[in-house]
């Protein structure tokens, strides 16, 4: 059967079933690949001739993968992108570094991978950017699938066999409204948030799995005020003096230093962990992936801290020659 696949599909094909398979619809994947829905139907139907299985099946009023899909959606993501990756470095080749930096971050992060992005596109102008955000568990089904290239995130997953980096520091704070009636309190325990009104991620968010670590490590009950599913809303209610939020102080900076959020005044308040960028380790990485990963180990810091000098930069003016 494979045989003949590789005699008679062409990349036409691949890219229909492809973004199929992503966007799990045949009316959005011709709306993305800039095709008719009937065009991307034929070239799902030929495909299907070539394979002499069907690749989908109807689902209500959408369409799904069966097994067969399944597996040939999964190698045509692989031909793709390795095409893609050879032509960046045929490009290279002439000095002209360009293709598609595909990044990944947990949602948190999507406040540090901007200007990280920026100072980056300073030297490598014909690189053009993928960036999706999602929570923790999105972020790694995207690496796992290789829909990106590298992940930012506050811990290497356990599931995957990864490489990880360790780039910058990711300070977590508890924060409420400066009238919040703990904020009058000159000194707090966490004990005295067990029975706060807690406003934290959903299930699979970076910071909620560290609050819930937090609490279960110090024997403390966990209960959960309001759960909601995104950093904007958590800070709008703990604006509006509903509870106590859980954020990475790198979402909420803008808040503080605007007083309209105020630090919990308590012992190690806020909890340090560090960010890392991650990439799978059985996966070649391509030259702008590379070069990017190296970049943010590099500087990510020093962008994240606005110009502040890095843990790297100090350690090299420290051993630096004198004179």
């Amino acid at each position: 059967m494979f045989s003949l696949i590789s005699r008679t599909a062409t990349f036409r094909q691949l890219k229909a079933l492809d973004m199929v398979a992503r966007l799990g619809s045949v009316s959005r994947a011709a709306e993305e690949l800039n095709l008719t829905q009937p065009a991307v139907s034929l070239q799902i139907r030929l495909l299907e001739e070539a394979a002499g299985a069907a690749v989908l099946q109807r689902v209500g009023r959408g369409v799904q993968l069966t097994a067969a899909g399944e597996i040939l959606a999964r190698y045509a993501r692989e031909i793709l992108q390795l095409w893609t990756e050879a032509g960046d470095e045929v490009a290279a080749l002439k000095g002209e570094l360009g293709g598609t930096l595909r990044i990944g971050a947990i949602t948190t992060a999507e406040y540090l991978i901007p200007p990280i992005l920026v100072k980056f596109a300073e030297t490598r102008p014909h690189v053009k950017s993928y960036f999706k955000v999602g929570n923790r568990d999105d972020i790694i089904r995207m690496l796992a699938t290789h829909e990106i290239d590298l992940a930012v995130m506050g811990s290497p997953p356990r599931e995957l066999r990864t490489n990880a980096a360790e780039f910058a520091k990711h300070p977590m704070v508890f924060v409420a409204a400066p009238g919040h009636p703990l904020m009058r309190r000159k000194r707090l325990s966490l004990k005295d948030l067990e029975s706060a009104n807690l406003l934290v991620r959903e299930r699979g968010a970076g910071t909620r799995s560290t609050v819930e670590s937090l609490f279960k490590t110090s024997g403390l009950k966990f209960h959960i005020g309001s759960e909601l599913s995104s950093n904007e809303a958590i800070k709008q209610m703990a604006e509006a003096g509903f509870g106590v939020a859980f954020l990475s102080l790198h979402a909420c900076a803008l808040e503080l230093r605007a007083g309209l959020l105020a630090q919990l005044p308590f012992p190690g308040n806020p909890i340090e962990r560090e960010w890392y960028v991650i990439t799978l380790a059985d996966r070649r990485l391509s030259q702008v992936a590379g070069l990017f990963r190296d970049f943010v180990v590099e500087h990510g810091a020093h962008v994240i801290d606005g110009g502040k000098p890095s843990a790297t930069d100090r350690r090299r003016k420290r051993h630096a020659p004198q004179g």
